[in-house]
């Protein structure tokens, strides 16, 4: 019998073993479930759960050293914000990224949130792809009296505010100074109304110099009819009803085209049919005395000169002194799209708050020449010490300030403004080359934008 029992003892030590294991197991996995359940006490020697990183696409347009900066911005906010992370990829020029963002709607390959262009303000609306910014603002009751409200005001249709501004800015008149000064003019006075810059280009013209240089961009007659106070489209330039008719060849935009074929003519302003834009380039080079240029555009300015001349700078030109006027703000907002799940989307709108706080948008502004959209940023030591150093700064911050508030300085709303401003441009073209009149190339212009307006306002029906 011994052989026999000495069989059936080591299978039922082994067994018994198992069990023991076995048991300890299940104990473990109720207690570990139990403490997940709980949540991990103060002083349990457990890791408390994990939360879930929410991750926010950001398009952009900003490229260059522009882009730099927003990248700062970005690492800086994902530094302090460990269950939210951003990342911002460049899409291209604002055209490129609207672009990509029709293209992308009804998918789930597009951002988070996006940059776009003031001139998209009407389609991003309309697409009903987007969650106005209005509705984070009225849950949390965000205090909004801390941005500059001329800013807002562009991006608020009816009463709701559809996307959140970031990049701010206005035209300028850029000049050199030392060409001023040898020229008998005034070099701390730059000319403001039309008839002003047409005797300082007069003047500068001379020893292979041009007095002027100004690009052929839509937006500066855009901002032409701003500071006579008309408005761009009709029902209230867009923002009392969908616009049916594109206002530039009234009277206000045919005296401003008039006024520059008038600089062309007489050979005291540069033109060039058909190239891009260097207008900068040439200015930096000191063979030309006047440009126009986005404000935004500064900091490159004074870097490419690089102390060769000093630049000043004036407002946009006007052409008369008429009170309750001026330019409009241009830029980009950010918009977040509604396809995104609530978490990311409250996500993104943490990340649009960021970029607002003064901190962020003195960042910015100091290294790009856009002017902050928080007031409180001029009072910030950097803000200050800049201006000081560079008071060239003052100049777009005096013109924003000194625009009056009307729906002519807020700018036109409709669905297929970056169609009118090709149209526009190519008005222009035909105007300065002598192969139309002012008023025709700009009553062609209107004819073809109406008839995309009616076409796109057909498809809201």
């Amino acid at each position: 019998m011994k052989p026999f029992q000495r069989t059936i003892s080591i299978p039922v030590y082994l067994l018994f073993i198992i069990v023991l294991f076995s048991l300890v197991g299940i104990s473990y996995s109720i207690w570990g479930k139990q403490s997940v359940v709980r949540g991990s006490e103060p002083g349990d020697g457990q890791e408390p759960p994990v939360q879930e990183v929410q991750k926010v696409l950001w398009w952009h347009s900003m490229s260059g050293d522009n882009g730099k900066v927003v990248d700062k911005l970005v690492n800086g906010f994902n530094a302090t914000h460990k269950d939210i992370q951003v990342e911002a990829v460049y899409q291209g020029s604002y055209y490129d990224t609207l672009t990509k963002l029709k293209a992308s709607i009804g998918s789930t390959i597009g951002p988070t949130m996006v940059q776009v262009y003031d001139i998209g303000t009407r389609f991003m609306i309309d697409s009903q792809a987007i969650t106005p910014i209005q509705h984070f603002m009225d849950l949390e009751k965000y205090a909004i009296g801390q941005l500059d409200d001329a800013i807002l005001d562009y991006y608020t249709v009816g009463d709701t505010l559809y996307s959140m501004p970031f990049n701010a800015s206005n035209p300028l008149l850029y000049y050199n100074k030392e060409m001023f000064a040898a020229a008998g003019l005034n070099p701390e006075k730059p000319p403001v109304l039309y008839e002003d810059v047409a005797q300082a280009a007069q003047k500068l013209t001379k020893n292979g110099v041009w007095g002027a240089y100004f690009g052929n961009h839509s937006w500066y007659m855009e901002q032409f009819l701003a500071n006579q106070g008309a408005e761009l489209v009709n029902q209230g330039n867009g923002r009392d009803g969908l616009a049916t008719q594109w206002q530039m060849n009234g009277e206000a935009g045919v005296k401003a085209l008039a006024w520059w074929k008038g600089l062309v003519d007489k050979k005291v302003a540069f033109y060039a049919a058909g190239k891009s834009d260097d207008s900068k380039k040439a200015f930096a080079e000191g063979r030309v005395a006047m440009i126009f240029d986005t404000t935004a555009a500064l900091r490159d300015i004074l870097e490419t000169v690089d102390g060769k001349f000093e630049v000043g700078t004036g407002f946009f030109p006007q052409a008369e002194v008429k009170d309750g006027v001026g330019v409009g703000v241009g830029g980009a907002s950010n918009w977040i799209m509604n396809n995104k799940p609530e978490a990311q989307q409250q996500a993104a709108w943490t990340f649009m708050k960021y970029l607002t706080e003064p901190e962020q948008q003195a960042v910015f502004h100091i290294n790009t020449g856009y002017f902050p959209i928080a007031e409180a940023a001029y009072e910030l030591p950097s803000v200050k010490e800049n201006m000081a150093k560079y008071p060239q700064f003052k100049t777009a911050i005096e013109q924003h300030n000194a625009a009056k508030s009307n729906q002519a300085a807020q700018g036109g709303v409709l669905g297929v403004y970056p169609d009118a401003r090709k149209l526009t441009e190519h008005a222009i073209d035909q105007a300065l080359s002598g192969l139309q009149s002012p008023q025709a190339a700009l009553d062609g212009a209107a004819a073809a934008v109406n008839a995309k307006i009616a076409e796109y306002n057909k498809t809201l029906h």
